[in-house]
């Protein structure tokens, strides 16, 4: 379905023809679209008026924030490119945000073939997988949609941590809030299946860093999951409470504290296993150089 899109719509950037897919926009028979979904000859496909962006008229990326990326690789080969994003740069352009990682790669002219293998959040910094292949992409979907990826986040969480590893299996549902705010909770009902996994890595006094993994790629997980738990993402202003925030900030917390450290791709057929890091920022270590510590 979504290569019959991008036949039918060219011009019109992939991350919003997806959109268009994960909103129910794009019907057959009648019925939701997924992007995965085989036509059939005699299929009725309904798609919304859409209209493609002028060239003309789409923001190049500064070239600080391009020679900015470049500095921020952490692998390349054949296959791939890992870039360590910088938090407050988006994976993508939406709305409101007219350039993203993928939108400053391709505007490095360098690649014939250059995709997003998955996303993180805008305000999440660290290990971002591009793909350079289409076999490659598809390698890296199946093993990041199928569990067989290893995914792990640092993640500073407000308050002090009892005991050791705790595990969060709880479906998560977006919704839209009447004032238009999208936010993610949980809802074991029409959520879908999303498990984290909590690992104390430091203690501080009214703060704890985990190394959380994640074995599905929910939109906000770690952060409602840490919600859940009593303990949310430090600096994390749409879940976080201002009264826990504001005392990070005074040390020097400006941004939320959650960083993609590690990603590890298994073997399969003629890929290897990919194995990729991405140290926290230096600000990140600054804010963990501060905390007091227990007494």
């Amino acid at each position: 379905m979504d290569n019959f899109l991008l036949k039918q719509l060219p011009g019109v950037p992939k991350s919003h023809i997806y959109q268009l897919l994960r909103s129910g926009q794009v019907r057959i028979n009648g019925g939701r679209a997924k992007a995965e979904r085989k036509l059939v000859k005699g299929d009725e496909v309904r798609i919304p008026p859409v209209r493609a962006a002028d060239k003309a008229q789409t923001a190049r990326p500064p070239d600080a924030v391009l020679n900015a990326l470049r500095a921020a690789i952490v692998h390349e080969d054949e296959h791939y490119l890992a870039i360590s994003k910088p938090a407050g740069l988006a994976a993508h352009a939406g709305s409101g945000v007219p350039y993203g990682v993928i939108e400053s790669v391709r505007a490095w002219n360098k690649y014939e073939f250059i995709e997003l293998a998955h996303r993180l959040d805008r305000d999440t910094s660290g290990v971002l997988l591009l793909a350079k292949t289409r076999p490659a992409l598809l390698r890296a979907q199946r093993a990041l949609k199928h569990g067989e990826a290893d995914k792990r986040y640092f993640a500073l969480l407000v308050g002090k941590w009892r005991g050791e590893d705790r595990d969060v299996d709880a479906a998560l549902v977006r919704n839209r809030l009447q004032s238009g705010e999208r936010r993610v909770q949980i809802d074991e009902d029409d959520g879908k299946p999303s498990k984290s996994r909590f690992s104390p890595k430091a203690r501080y006094r009214d703060a704890t860093l985990c190394e959380v993994q994640i074995f599905s790629g929910r939109t906000h997980q770690i952060r409602v999951h840490a919600l859940a738990l009593g303990h949310p993402v430090a600096g994390d202003t749409k879940y976080g409470e201002r009264s826990d925030n504001k005392p990070l900030r005074d040390l020097g917390l400006k941004r939320m504290f959650l960083h993609s450290h590690f990603l590890q791709l298994p073997a399969q057929g003629d890929f290897g296993k990919l194995l990729l890091n991405a140290p926290l920022p230096d600000e990140l270590r600054d804010v963990l150089d501060r905390l007091p510590r227990p007494r």
